[in-house]
């Protein structure tokens, strides 16, 4: 969401802002070597991470129009930029390289959702779509197939949504008179099952859509492949930054650099002592850092924004335990 410039807007050579674009170069510096930017998009990170001293960096995004949009400007830094298509899950394979630093900015681009034919937007009408790589099952797949148990549990685990079974109920009702095609279809059937927004608040939709998006793309899965691939990927010293937009991502992204952190040991009367481990990382700061006052003003989108950071140690890297990081079930599977 860190990316303001519409898609269908002229490109040109000014460089995108993203949100959190200073605190992270302030966290991170100084900035040098090899780096990688899992969630390329628009580039604002990339070309942030350039022109503050990175030698290289790899941009690597799962749908490719982005890299369509990046043609303007990326021969502009020659060699020093490689764009990859892929996920960040496997950025330690992609990059190629071990790392100096790596940057996550988690959730759906602007541009993305600006695009009404990319059907992630409950403003626009488009085809009900959602995916992020453009290939797998779509939106449509799910609200169409899933059972209504299925359904709900999506709305509610991914998208914290209370009326979870009240959508899921009237979305099954819907689909056996005709499926749903288009994104203003599947907005209609949700904000005729919740009360009216009071002004101020966020549209009716929000919740599910933010739902039905993560279930489509696994978004969780791939944040904690991805975050193990960063622990990979990164040299001792190196920057691991991950920039949140809603309380789950950051809640995930929390515990997982929290436990890397511990070396283990405590325990409790009731619980037994964990095995003592060699920490993987060093939170750097300890707490997430938000927008200041002045982006606020620059940038609304930003309100919610949240950015960890954390430093690589010399400790091998390993898999985490999933069930202690707060990971929501996978409840949509990937049938293609």
């Amino acid at each position: 969401m860190s990316d303001p410039a519409a898609p269908n807007s002229t490109p040109d050579k000014r460089p995108h802002i993203p949100v959190l674009l200073r605190p992270l170069l302030e966290a991170v510096a100084p900035v040098s070597g090899d780096w990688a930017d899992g969630t390329f998009g628009a580039g604002g990170y990339t070309r942030g991470l350039l022109d503050a001293g990175a030698d290289w960096v790899c941009g690597i995004d799962r749908d490719p129009m982005v890299f369509q949009m990046a043609a303007k400007w990326a021969g502009d830094y020659g060699d020093r930029l490689a764009l990859r298509e892929g996920t960040f899950s496997e950025m330690d394979t992609l990059a190629g390289k071990p790392l100096d630093g790596v940057v996550l900015d988690l959730g759906v681009s602007s541009m993305q959702l600006d695009l009404a034919e990319r059907g992630f937007s409950f403003m626009k009408d488009g085809p009900l779509d959602m995916r992020m790589s453009q290939s797998g099952p779509s939106a449509a797949d799910l609200v169409n197939e899933a059972d209504e148990g299925t359904l709900a549990d999506i709305l509610y685990h991914y998208g914290e949504e209370r009326a979870s079974r009240r959508i899921a109920r009237a979305i099954v009702k819907a689909r056996a008179e005709a499926p749903f095609e288009t994104t203003l279809q599947l907005a209609e059937v949700i904000e005729k099952n919740l009360p009216r927004s009071k002004p101020g608040q966020s549209h009716p939709a929000t919740r599910s859509f933010q739902a039905i998006r993560i279930a489509v793309n696994d978004e969780f899965g791939q944040l904690i492949e991805g975050l193990e691939a960063a622990e990979r990927a990164l040299k001792p010293g190196g920057k691991l930054a991950v920039v949140t937009f809603h309380s789950m991502e950051d809640r995930v992204v929390k515990r997982f650099l929290q436990a890397r952190a511990s070396s283990g040991g405590g325990g409790s009367r009731y619980a037994p002592e964990a095995a003592e481990e060699t920490p993987r990382f060093k939170l750097t700061p300890r707490k997430a850092i938000g927008p200041d006052k002045e982006e606020l003003e620059e940038n609304p989108r930003a309100r919610s924004a949240r950015l960890r950071v954390a430093t690589r140690t010399d400790a091998p890297a390993g898999p985490s335990d999933r069930k202690k990081l707060g990971l929501p079930p996978l409840v949509f599977k990937d049938r293609s």
